[in-house]
């Protein structure tokens, strides 16, 4: 039997194995929420429900291709006397089914509670100075370049730039269903080896960098935050090197006093809209919070319990004295590392999903 005789109408049930039909179902009720009055009155719940909307119609008219195709091999197989040439372009179409179907299969391990959320991800940099803060740059633009091929939104929500070069920390919204599930693996410590280019000999540096990703969490989805629980600062958004930017006191930032937990934003230009964003991180932190603890009475009660810092590094980036990019949990690697720090990230986020499901 040839591969591409697989794909007959029995054998190819996708619609259940992948949940197509559930997946209909919601998206008919948002389809009925979308068209009721007043929809709009709530801008950011509506904007929410349009994007769920929006992939799941995208999810539809790409199964509708792929029964369309289906169909169309198994109606050109059943020709007699096919040629060499025509079995050649049944095999390519088969290929591109089974890549679909691979593609469809990664999305199964995305089913964690939080996995379809937008996202916040946070580049901070570590040890190594100048060196460092010029490596945590060029992670946010790795970031940047592969939410980019993703098609998400990114903005960013808060910047602290270097005095010299690079950036101190830097915090990114991501608007796109399934950012949390794609970038959460990618939260650690990652270690840059290369010959440094603000050293006047140019001797070989390593420099670390932190990730920090967390699900965005509507208001509605969690308990208010009661005043009393919250300190708010005010003080002046900054620029490059400490520059004032801003001549009111329109940065803000907030202190979960129950938790410790911080979260701040200048990027707007009025106060109440960075206490809004502000708001926002420090509610994805508390969720973020929650979901490390649970991991980690899981991993105590296995005994491989590790607690987070600087030790715990998940990849390496060497640029010198050979070029390697390796993640340390999965044993992933690949020596094309212009590649990986232009956005190429797939190898790397499919065996981090395939690892975090299995443990």
């Amino acid at each position: 039997m040839k591969k591409w005789q697989f794909f007959d109408k029995n054998s190819c049930d996708c619609r259940n194995v992948f949940d197509f039909g559930a997946k209909d179902i919601r998206r008919e009720q948002l389809r009925l929420q979308s068209e009721a009055p007043g929809f709009w009155n709530d801008p950011k719940s509506a904007g929410l429900i349009m994007q769920e909307l929006e992939s799941l119609e995208k999810e539809r008219n790409d199964f509708a291709q792929f029964e369309k195709t289906v169909k169309e091999i198994n109606d050109f197989a059943s020709l007699e006397n096919l040629s060499l040439e025509d079995e050649t372009t049944l095999e390519k179409e088969y290929a591109l089914l089974e890549k679909t179907l691979v593609e469809w299969e990664f999305k199964t391990l995305l089913g964690g509670e939080y996995d379809e959320k937008n996202a916040l991800l946070t580049v901070r940099s570590g040890a190594g100075g100048v060196d460092a803060q010029d490596w945590a740059e060029m992670l946010s633009r790795m970031y940047i370049a592969y939410g980019e091929k993703q098609g998400w939104k990114m903005h960013i929500l808060d910047e602290a730039r270097g005095a010299e070069a690079g950036i101190k920390s830097i915090t990114f919204e991501i608007i796109g269903r399934y950012a949390y599930g794609y970038l959460h693996g990618e939260a650690g410590i990652h270690r840059l080896v290369r010959l440094s280019p603000f050293n006047a000999n140019n001797l070989r540096q390593t420099s670390f960098a932190s990730v920090e990703v967390m699900p965005i969490i509507d208001e509605k989805e969690m308990e208010p935050l009661k005043p009393e629980e919250l300190r708010i600062d005010t003080y002046r958004s900054s620029g490059a090197g400490g520059q004032n930017v801003n001549k009111t006191e329109s940065a803000v930032r907030i202190t979960h006093i129950t938790t410790g937990l911080v979260s701040a934003c200048q990027s707007e230009r009025s106060q109440l809209q960075n206490k809004e964003e502000a708001m926002k991180m420090l509610r994805s932190k508390i969720a973020q919070k929650h979901i490390e603890e649970q991991l980690e009475e899981k991993r105590k009660l296995r005994g491989d319990f590790k607690s987070a810092g600087w030790s715990n590094q998940i990849r390496s980036y060497v640029l010198h004295p050979y070029t390697l990019v390796k993640d340390h949990r999965t044993n992933t690697e690949t020596s094309d590392t212009t590649k990986v720090l232009n956005g190429d990230l797939k190898i790397f986020i499919e065996s981090e999903l395939q690892y975090l499901q299995q443990n």
